[in-house]
């Protein structure tokens, strides 16, 4: 098995972690000029953030998808992330993570927050042998992300496009240089157990 199996990978500092998410204009907007997430952006449905731009690219289509026309990265403080990470639940059950369905069952229930592991993509979004971290949030979850996390949010739609305009024009490696530079997040080796992460060595940042 790839070594990478199951890691995060993302941009991040010292405090921060920077997340991916893809709305339409009418949600884009007032988040871009409020620097947080406010109405129409609906606290009651669950909303899922990606670190891997490449992911949110395949799940967006580069931008061109309905609804989500407009991509936000979305920095978040790193202790937020963990917490969030820390009262997870994977979306399905895991034989691994919970000793029988049942067990499983219940931390669906009582959990704010659903993960799930899903390949990679390459630059061309192909799949690739490892994983990549979808994290799902609702309820409790929902509200500190908007009113305790968030850090700033900034639009990256323009770099979709650019990074797939590249792509069209055969330059792989333009449009690699393009991409925003990820590595792999050092998660508590507690919090790396909940979720089923490969451990990680601790990094200076």
């Amino acid at each position: 098995m790839d070594a990478r199996h199951r890691q995060v990978r993302a941009r991040y500092t010292a405090d921060t972690v920077t997340v991916y998410q893809a709305y339409p204009a009418e949600i884009a907007v007032p988040a871009l000029a409020n620097g947080r997430f406010v109405a129409p952006f609906k606290r009651d449905r669950m909303t899922w953030i990606k670190p891997s731009f490449l992911w949110m690219m395949y799940r967006c289509g580069w931008a061109s998808k309905p609804g989500q026309e407009r991509v936000l990265a979305v920095e978040i403080r790193r202790s937020g992330f963990e917490w969030a990470l820390a009262a997870a639940c994977l979306s399905h059950f895991d034989r691994s993570l919970y000793p029988d369905r049942d067990t499983w069952a219940r931390r669906v229930r009582t959990s704010p927050v659903r993960v799930q592991w899903d390949p990679e993509r390459s630059l061309r979004l192909g799949p690739l042998p490892y994983r990549s971290l979808q994290v799902g949030l609702s309820g409790e979850a929902v509200g500190r992300y908007v009113d305790e996390w968030t850090v700033a949010i900034t639009e990256v739609t323009g770099l979709a496009h650019a990074v797939r305009d590249r792509l069209a024009a055969g330059d792989d490696a333009g449009a690699g240089a393009l991409l925003p530079a990820e590595r792999v997040y050092p998660l508590p080796a507690g919090v790396a157990a909940v979720i089923g992460a490969d451990p990680t060595p601790a990094a200076t940042c």
